[in-house]
């Protein structure tokens, strides 16, 4: 009689461990499609099976096993960061490309061709009112050009400021949830697959923003630091960060009224911007501090299209100021032609305009020599478009020559974050598929263990029934 009751506790634990591993088939196959979530196993443990010695054998439920793998999350997450990186750097890039137009159809490669063609023009015939207004016009021209392309870019530095700021909102409401999650695991008995999910989906989500490292404690939370040093998450607390606009104290700035660079701050207010390398945020950054600086200037340099502008509205004025307006008696120097603000180098090219007071009487044409050339200044300045001489030059390159160079760098940019956002699309598809066959949910496995897991069941239920009747026959026996 003893027996049969062992055989029946025997297969009563084994119904109740396939019931515990159906309930993860089944919870797996219901999220299946739950972002961050990685399918869990019931383990099925064999008793030992010695009945001399009172041990029936059987089958328990063990400990519930998450498929989840930290490596390959790790992978996916460091390279969601590097394609945030580029496609931000791409968005950037794109808007800037839009201001450098090569093409000669519009901006300030056009405006000076158009002038050069004008000055060229009015050398042909120099006392012509009409061939000295269009030298006016395509000079207003070009002034215009550069005070747009500056407009231009200014705005698109205060519209990256906003993106930064908003990056900044994103990553503390995201550090907020992460903390929030801490403090419900800390609180929970056992693991809550649900809740490992949402932290996982959101450390992924984290990663497009920014690079960080993870550290796991024994409870299971899960601490977040920036760069590997500044602490985001530690435990139920969160360290939220903010953006600053500012020049660097150390070296001092050389221009000082010049746009400021834009910062990421600890919880502490401290700066943090160079342990930001990855993710969106890095991106943004690299564009705002790097690039754009570059071209409009900040504390420490003018600027490419700023220095563009001034060299040229300077060489222009000095080729007209060597000029003569009239032979006299007594003979009438030549005045500027362009005048720009000149209390910040990083202003020119927003400040370039004609000289006030400037009309097309006051070009001096004239060159006195020796030789005296009644078109002379004119063709000098129809010169400057091709001339060898390092005075009519910027770094060795034509005016043209050199602006062609910043629309080529800002397009090199461009093209090289376009690849890297190809490149990271694929290598992000690669490692999230690696990830899936690791630890993802695969509805044909679950649903072959689904079956073998209702089998399993359905033949202890049926030893249940059998030994059920037996031993109800073996006590109607005993009557």
């Amino acid at each position: 009689m003893s027996n049969l009751f062992s055989a029946l506790g025997t297969a009563s634990n084994a119904l109740r461990a396939f019931d515990r591993a159906l309930e993860a088939t089944q919870n797996n196959i219901n999220n299946a499609a739950t972002p961050g979530f990685a399918k869990q196993r019931s383990r099925l443990e064999a008793l030992p099976f010695e009945p001399a010695n009172g041990l029936p054998g059987g089958v328990r439920a063990g400990a519930l096993v998450s498929a989840r793998d930290q490596y390959a999350e790790q992978a996916v997450r460091r390279q969601v960061e590097l394609l945030g990186n580029f496609t931000q750097q791409a968005g950037a890039l794109a808007s800037i490309a839009g201001v450098f137009d090569v093409s000669g159809k519009s901006g300030i490669f056009a405006a000076l061709n158009q002038f050069f063609q004008s000055v060229s023009a009015w050398s042909v015939t120099p006392n012509s009112h009409a061939a000295r207004q269009e030298v006016l016009n395509s000079a207003g021209a070009v002034a215009t050009s550069f005070q747009q392309a500056s407009q231009q870019l200014s705005r698109i530095s205060a519209q990256l400021d906003g993106k930064i700021g908003q990056t900044a909102v994103q990553i503390n409401a995201l550090t907020a949830q992460l903390a929030q999650f801490n403090q419900e695991r800390a609180r929970a008995a056992t693991p809550d697959p649900g809740l490992d999910a949402r932290i996982h989906a959101s450390l992924e989500n984290l990663s497009e923003l920014v690079n960080f490292t993870t550290l796991y404690a024994a409870d299971g939370t899960v601490t977040v630091l920036l760069g590997g040093q500044t602490p985001l998450v530690q435990g139920d607390r969160q360290f939220a960060v903010s953006t600053g606009f500012f020049q660097p104290a150390a070296p001092p700035p050389v221009n000082p009224g010049a746009p400021p660079a834009a910062h990421l701050l600890d919880s502490n207010g401290q700066d943090i911007t160079s342990q930001v390398s990855q993710g969106q945020l890095a991106g943004l950054l690299s564009v705002r501090n790097g690039l754009l600086p570059g071209l409009l200037g900040d504390g420490q340099q003018q600027g490419d299209l700023n220095r563009l502008a001034q060299q040229f509205a300077d060489r222009v004025n000095q080729i007209l100021g060597q000029g003569q307006i009239t032979q006299g008696p007594p003979p009438q120097s030549g005045v500027p032609l362009f005048a720009y603000t000149g209390g910040s180098p990083t202003g020119v090219a927003a400040t370039l305009a004609l000289a006030p007071g400037i009309t097309p009487s006051l070009l001096a044409a004239i060159d006195p020599g020796p030789p005296l050339g009644a078109n002379g200044t004119a063709l000098r300045l129809a010169g400057l478009a091709n001339s060898t001489n390092p005075a009519d030059q910027i770094n060795g390159l034509t005016y043209t020559g050199y602006y062609s160079s910043l629309s080529a760098r800002v397009g090199q940019q461009l093209a090289d974050a376009k690849q890297g956002e190809q490149t990271q699309s694929l290598a992000v598809a690669q490692a999230r598929s690696l990830r899936g066959e690791i630890s993802g949910v695969s509805l044909d496995e679950e649903a072959t263990r689904l079956i073998e897991l209702q089998r399993s069941y359905q033949a202890n239920a049926r030893m249940v029934t059998v030994v059920s009747e037996l031993t109800e026959t073996v006590i109607n026996m005993l009557r």
